[in-house]
């Protein structure tokens, strides 16, 4: 298989989210994913809600998930795990950004060629832009 590895397909769960984090091609930029099991078919979204991007969907211990849809704890949007579309919430009719993977063998493998893998789980406190979005200023 063309691809890195991710993780064994037992690993993913059908009431959750994985998480790991990916480097892109383009900029080197490390950026979080998230594979969704539904229907014994795997699907790999980048980990942030569509509303306010810099939130994360899976905030390291599996995003929640009902009915076949991903749920954004922070705004109650709600993604199509199959799809990646935004059914409810403040960002109704955006799309999660997919990260293309496959199965193979019992495996899971990112065969995106805009991302390479770096590790399972949340990228390092390094890699996180604490930057604030807010138009508050205190």
């Amino acid at each position: 298989m063309d691809g890195d590895r991710i993780t064994m397909v037992d690993r993913v769960r059908a009431e959750s989210t994985f998480l790991f984090t990916v480097e892109e091609a383009e900029t080197g930029d490390h950026r979080e994913a998230i594979l969704i099991r539904l229907n014994g078919e795997i699907a790999g979204w980048l980990n942030y809600c569509q509303h306010l991007t810099h939130i994360k969907l899976d905030k390291g211990s599996g995003a929640p998930v009902r009915d076949g849809e991903i749920i954004c704890t922070n705004h109650g949007a709600m993604f199509e795990q199959d799809s990646g579309l935004c059914t409810f919430g403040p960002c109704e009719g955006a799309y999660l950004d997919g990260v293309e993977v496959a199965v193979e063998d019992g495996d899971v493998y990112l065969v995106d060629d805009d991302y390479s893998f770096v590790s399972e789980g949340p990228m390092d406190d390094d890699d996180d832009d604490l930057t604030s979005t807010s138009n508050v200023e205190f």
